[in-house]
């Protein structure tokens, strides 16, 4: 049931029971496990638009954190029979064993259809209530993702390294949901991190001794998070590199005076093409964000300026900060799943704590 009182009847599988949240699509054909395990989908309710979801199995690399991350799961077609060798179990096993109730044989095409008229909204998926009357009043409970803050509840709860201790590019992570894939991308190209929880002090993190500093993906409305974005700010303070991704691009926006807002339905996919527009290349890019950055208030901020925008609705990509080396992007450049157009900003990070050194 969503929350404007629509049903869908479909078949369980994975666990039983009664999972709620908001509801959201990806437009994404592959990569379902990275879906499911990306932090930033946390307190959602996912659609796969693919029409076969689990033909490929999963396996224990192919995850963004320790355990699957979506609150319920909405599909067309489940396949338990999957044909990748390397597959360790079914997907349905995988959802049990995650406690993730699903549901496939609905009519995925009508229902992201919906979405993208009505907009987004909570939903609920039950096997134990099957009337209106009982699925309205569990839905009820479901609390609303506009205002509501998740990254200090699925963040680390102690601070760990990665990387190579002797390396000059030394890189302090804040986590509000960061991606394994993410960290891979900055030690692969040399640089030893240390990830710190959500609400670590900037004296905590300076003990770190870092040159850089990284702020992660994550879940929830940035609106919520006046605790990051003051850390933001003070991050800011010491002049020395900076890069967002995804909740870290908004936090960034927020630290510097600039709005963000809940976008009609979001965006969530492998396929979304964003314009460089330094560069006037294009890319095809990873994403997944219900919340935007405001393009009215980036335009009047005079010490940010735009650097990407998409390019199926307009709506801003990426900002750099003009007066210091600090930088962000809404989508997902590590792109898992997905192509690996935008990686050289891992590239440019690095570059810009180099020549800072």
């Amino acid at each position: 049931m969503l929350r404007d009182g629509t049903i869908f009847k479909g078949k369980s599988f994975g666990a039983r029971g009664t999972a709620g949240g908001e509801i959201c699509f990806n437009t994404g054909m592959t990569g379902y496990q990275e879906v499911f395990t990306d932090p930033s989908y946390t307190g959602q309710v996912l659609i796969m638009n693919n029409a076969y979801v689990g033909n490929y199995g999963v396996k224990d690399s192919d995850v963004e954190s320790d355990s699957v991350k979506i609150a319920a799961l909405i599909c067309k077609n489940i396949s338990d029979r999957y044909s990748r060798m390397t597959a360790t179990d079914s997907l349905g096993n995988y959802l049990v064993k995650n406690n993730i109730v699903a549901i496939y044989d609905v009519d995925t095409r009508a229902l992201v259809q919906h979405i993208r008229s009505k907009g987004a909204m909570n939903c609920i998926i039950s096997t134990e209530h099957s009337d209106a009357a009982s699925l309205s009043a569990a839905l009820d409970k479901v609390p609303d993702m506009d205002g509501l803050e998740l990254s200090s509840q699925i963040s680390t709860k102690e601070a760990y390294t990665q990387g190579d201790p002797a390396s000059k590019v030394r890189i302090a992570v804040m986590d509000y949901g960061v991606k394994k894939h993410i960290l891979k991308c900055m030690t692969d190209r040399g640089a030893y991190i240390k990830v710190f929880p959500a609400k670590a002090s900037l004296k905590e993190v300076n003990e770190f001794a870092p040159n850089g500093y990284f702020i992660s993906n994550g879940p929830g409305d940035p609106a919520s998070m006046d605790y990051a974005v003051a850390t933001v700010k003070d991050i800011l303070a010491t002049k020395k590199p900076f890069f967002g991704i995804c909740l870290g691009h908004q936090l960034l926006a927020r630290a510097n005076g600039i709005n963000t807002f809940k976008m009609h339905h979001g965006h969530r996919g492998l396929n979304h093409p964003v314009k460089n527009l330094v560069t006037g290349l294009s890319e095809i890019t990873t994403q997944n964000h219900g919340f935007g950055v405001d393009p009215v208030a980036v335009k009047a901020c005079a010490g940010v300026e735009v650097t990407h925008v998409n390019l199926n609705d307009g709506s801003i990509e990426g900002i750099r900060m003009k007066e210091q080396p600090a930088f962000s992007v809404q989508y997902h450049p590590e792109a898992t799943p997905g192509p690996f157009d935008s990686r050289y900003l891992f590239d440019d990070f690095i570059k810009l704590i180099n020549e800072h050194n």
